[in-house]
Parts: structure tokens; C-alpha cells; sequence
């Protein structure tokens, strides 16, 4: 109907031209033709120029709910979900969670509530959260990576953008939601959390923190411009990203190679960036987890460690069984996690 209604608009200032022109040879017909021709010329450019900026800027989100979203971003359509939760206030800026799913999983995965239960924290505590897909070969994004650095698949093979993708999606919910600029964080398993290294490390001006679970820092070059705060959460007994370095007996074929930091290194690189005072102080001890806090560290930051002593490569708190192994119940680390984020200044 909008179309119809434009070409009648068109159409009637077009008759509207012909009927009120005089005939050929008229002594007026000059100056009256060409000032009634500029007018339409500045109503069709006034209208194009309309339609193109409602093309190039995405429509608000106003409405709580869940969107399965792409954009293109260096030649490849990209996709990702949103979830806006029940509580969200379209008027105050609210915080923004990016959540990256494992090696050959796809954003599907991390948004199951029923392994990861991200939808229930973002409607717990009030955060929209994004699920992007990492990059795959497939059709629907299965068996999907992200290029995190030395690590992995296909996505590294081919130097995927991902960093630049993920910008780009940041950037596009903030200008559909009202989203809090200074709480942008992004959290990770195990390929995801190493991506959220990445992120902390080429895109610290738009992430202020990061959760990495199950994963480590397999960057190859980070001068974050900016401190960071990171919470790692890691099993001592991972079989797949080893705690003291190296791939375990449960990785992937192809990346069995691959020499993945231990975890005590990469604290001690991010407490190292982030000017962090030492020693750590305990700031939790139950059965079977703890957890240690640098703090404070420059800009107001932290990083912290929590280790639990089962597990395996595995969201704890979450239900996601892993070669045979349920997920550590000693602590969750959904809740951790914004527990972690909530402290930080804004």
C-alpha cells in the first residue's frame, strides 16, 4: 500500500505539472515550467534520500522477546540471536552480554537454556544477551569456530574477521536497544572464551570485561588499549584445554597440536596487562571450588581465578555433559559471572 501510495503522489504532481503548464510558445511558459520541474526534482530527491537511510539504519527493538538476526560483515552473512529480556527498560541503558559458543558448536548451542541457562540469567538479572555464530562451511552454521588467535578450525585457517563481525553486531543492537556502553561484556566456552581473550585484547574500547570458561588466551599479539577485567573459570581436571598447558586427550583431531597457554599463565599475562596488585585473596572456598581475586587492578578493574576440582570441559552450574562427565555443581558460573561484572564500576 505504501508503494501504491507513492506512485499516486508521483502521478498527481506530475498531472498536476501538465495541466497548469501553458501551452507551448506562452509567454509565461519558461519560468513557470522550470520552477514547477525543480519542485519535483527536490520531492523525489527529498524521498530517495528518505528510503536510503531507512535502509541503512536497522529498526528499533522495542518489544522484549527473541530475534534470529544476520548482518554482512566482510563479504559473509553473519548470523547471531538476541534475547531481550521481560524486564528490559526502553528508556535507561541497559547492559549488553555477548555469548560465544565452543568449538564446532554453533549459537544455537549457548542459547539452550536447558545446558547453559543464559536465557534465565538474562531475565534474572535484567541483561540482554547476543549469541553470535561462528564462522562455518556448512549450511545453518553447524560445526562453526571463531579465529581467537592460534586457535581454531577453519575459522583461523582462513583468518576470519571475527573480531571485526562482532564488532559490527555490537554496534548495530546498540542502535536498535538502548544499551549501556559502559556494560558491554562478552563470556565464552572453551573456543568462545578463547575468542573473548581476542575481544579483550583488539576490542577493549567496546568491552569492558570479560568470563572466559574452559578456555585460555591463545591470542597472538594483545595491546589492549585499556584495561580489561577477566574472570576464568577452569576445571582442574579438563581434558581438553589442559589447566597446565597443552591439548588433552579429548581434543579435537586437528587440534590436538595445538599448545594452549595454561591457565596459571594466562592469569599471570592478564594481571601483568591489567597492573593488578599481588598477592590474590580468597574470595571463595567450598567443596569443590574456589576462587581468587587480583584486585584492585588499573582502571578500576580485576581479574580473578575459580577453579573446580571436577568437571571436565564443562559449564559448571550448567547441565552440557562432556565426555561422560557432568558439569562441576559446586558453583555456577553464570552466577559468578554477573556477580563479577556487577562489582565493576560504570
Amino acid at each position: 500500500m505504501p508503494v501504491l501510495r507513492r506512485v499516486f503522489s508521483s502521478s498527481m504532481l506530475l498531472l498536476c505539472v501538465s495541466l497548469l503548464l501553458p501551452s507551448p510558445g506562452a509567454a509565461q511558459d519558461g519560468p513557470l515550467r522550470q520552477r514547477l520541474k525543480e519542485r519535483l526534482q527536490q520531492r523525489q530527491q527529498e524521498r530517495a534520500s528518505t528510503q536510503s537511510a531507512s535502509a541503512s539504519v536497522p529498526g528499533a527493538i522495542n518489544q522484549p522477546g527473541d530475534y534470529r538476526l544476520t548482518l554482512t560483515h566482510d563479504g559473509l552473512s553473519r548470523a547471531y540471536l538476541l534475547h531481550v529480556p521481560k524486564s528490559y527498560p526502553a528508556t535507561h541503558p541497559t547492559p549488553l552480554l555477548v555469548a560465544l559458543h565452543g568449538g564446532g558448536g554453533n549459537m544455537d548451542f549457548q542459547a539452550d537454556d536447558s545446558s547453559y541457562g543464559l536465557i534465565s540469567a538474562s531475565e534474572r538479572e535484567g541483561f540482554v544477551v547476543a549469541f553470535p555464530n561462528g564462522y562455518s562451511r556448512f549450511p545453518g552454521g553447524k560445526l562453526a569456530t571463531w579465529n581467537a588467535g592460534n586457535c581454531c578450525g577453519a575459522s583461523r585457517d582462513n583468518n576470519v574477521d571475527d573480531v571485526g563481525f562482532i564488532r559490527d553486531m555490537v554496534k548495530r543492537i546498540s542502535a536498535q536497544l538502548q544499551i549501556d556502553p559502559g556494560r558491554v561484556y562478552a563470556s565464552g566456552m572453551s573456543n568462545g572464551g578463547m575468542m573473548s581473550y581476542r575481544l579483550a585484547c583488539e576490542a577493549a574500547d567496546v568491552f569492558s570485561a570479560i568470563a572466559v570458561v574452559a578456555g585460555t588466551d591463545n591470542t597472538r599479539l594483545c595491546q589492549p588499549i585499556r584495561p580489561v577485567a577477566v574472570l576464568h573459570i577452569h576445571a582442574k581436571n579438563d581434558d581438553h584445554v589442559l589447566f597446565n598447558g597443552g591439548a588433552g586427550p579429548a581434543a579435537f583431531s586437528k587440534e590436538a597440536e595445538t599448545q594452549h597457554t595454561s591457565i596459571p599463565d594466562t592469569v599471570a599475562k592478564w594481571t601483568h596487562l591489567d597492573a593488578c596488585s599481588l598477592p590474590p585473596k580468597r574470595v571463595l572456598d567450598r567443596p569443590g571450588a574456589s576462587c581468587e581475586s587480583y584486585a584492585p587492578c588499573a582502571g578500576g578493574s580485576a581479574v580473578q581465578l575459580c577453579v573446580t576440582d571436577t568437571g571436565a570441559h564443562s559449564w559448571p552450574g550448567g547441565h552440557k555433559t562432556r565426555g561422560g562427565e557432568q558439569p562441576s555443581q559446586a558453583l555456577s558460573a553464570n552466577q559468578v559471572m554477573w556477580d563479577f561484572f556487577s562489582q565493576l564500576p560504570h
